[in-house]
């Protein structure tokens, strides 16, 4: 993409990143409400049955992950036109998903700054190898990839590592505003772990609070990574690398039923998104329809989505996605052919004598 078009994109979108106040404060009624009702419910449902309180509690994930992006647009500043408003609903919204404002800030600044730069890669993002880089790694190396892309352990282990472990510590080289910010979502988050369950209980708080984390947490989890994990995705060194084109390349649209793109803030429209961070995400939509060059981008569905799965090293020659079997199959075919004799050129040659 040339920089004229490039320019031209990015003008197209601008108009998009206005927010809307009235827009803002009715998403924050119809999330934070409905999440706060159905964690009573929940609560509520365990003298009655525990088979009640699951969908209870799965219901409210879903509202948990429209709150995450409430986060997410404030982190962004997109929310709303004041910075001190972002912050600060941003610092509130970061206790009730348990995730530290300004560290998941900066991260997440990071991955948009360096999407798809194969040199800048380790901030923000999810761990991608090469086939170079995984057939050149020793053992415990190549275990600890195959180990971190297996969908168990990304999907059942990875949303309590997040909650427990990385967002309770500070990134190396965080300046100070941020490590204090990191520790104080922890302190907050423990005094109301302590609060509610002091008041309900510490099993009930667990049985409702529990599912409620482990799906919200395993769906963002997947979210994140199918929206840059497709076949045909966008990776490229330093010197080769586009903003413009890592975003409209590298990040899919992934296209859902209406219940669950609302339930998702839109964040399906993650080019747009990568494209220009500052549109609020009530507008995504609105600029991908508006503007055509966008509607180029790779569109999933839920069941192509799931092909994803199998896609763990990116192949730098035919830039695009592998899976181990395929590397193994390509290891192997080229073995095979490398100890073949070559009997050709042994005929040639005795044409020769």
């Amino acid at each position: 993409m040339n920089t004229t078009k490039i320019s031209e994109l990015k003008k197209s979108a601008a108009p998009y990143s206005q927010t809307n106040i009235r827009a803002s404060l009715r998403q924050i009624a119809n999330t934070l409400l409905p999440f706060v009702l159905l964690w009573i419910a929940a609560y509520a449902s365990l003298s009655v049955s525990y088979w009640l309180t699951v969908p209870i509690a799965v219901a409210a994930a879903g509202f948990l992950i429209r709150t995450f992006i409430i986060f997410h647009d404030c982190c962004h500043q997109s929310f709303f036109k004041n910075r001190k408003a972002n912050d600060a609903l941003g610092n509130i919204l970061g206790i009730v998903t348990h995730f530290p404002y300004e560290q998941w800030k900066n991260a997440h600044n990071i991955h948009h700054s360096t999407s798809g730069n194969l040199d800048k890669r380790g901030v923000g993002d999810m761990w991608v190898m090469t086939v170079d880089e995984y057939v050149a790694s020793p053992p415990s190396r190549k275990l600890a990839y195959r180990l971190y892309r297996n969908p168990i352990v990304m999907l059942g282990f990875g949303p309590l590592f997040l909650f427990v472990v990385t967002y309770r510590m500070n990134r190396k080289g965080a300046k100070k505003k941020e490590k204090m910010n990191t520790h104080f979502t922890t302190v907050a988050i423990a005094a109301v772990y302590a609060l509610m369950g002091w008041l309900i209980g510490w099993q009930s708080l667990l049985l409702v609070q529990g599912p409620i984390l482990l799906i919200a947490g395993m769906l963002g989890i997947w979210l994140f990574y199918v929206q840059h994990q497709f076949e045909n995705s966008y990776f490229e060194h330093e010197e080769q690398w586009d903003y413009v084109n890592a975003a409209v390349e590298g990040s899919s649209y992934y296209r859902l039923p209406r219940l669950l793109q609302w339930i998702t803030g839109n964040i399906g429209f993650h080019h747009v998104h990568h494209l220009s961070p500052k549109v609020p995400n009530y507008n995504l939509e609105k600029a991908h329809l508006a503007i055509p060059p966008l509607q180029k981008a790779t569109t999933i569905d839920i069941r192509t989505s799931l092909r994803s799965l199998r896609f763990r090293l990116w192949d730098e020659n035919a830039k695009t996605f592998i899976g181990f079997r395929d590397l193994k199959a390509s290891l192997n075919k080229q073995a095979s052919a490398a100890s073949k004799p070559i009997t050709g050129q042994a005929d040639i040659g005795s044409n020769y004598l």
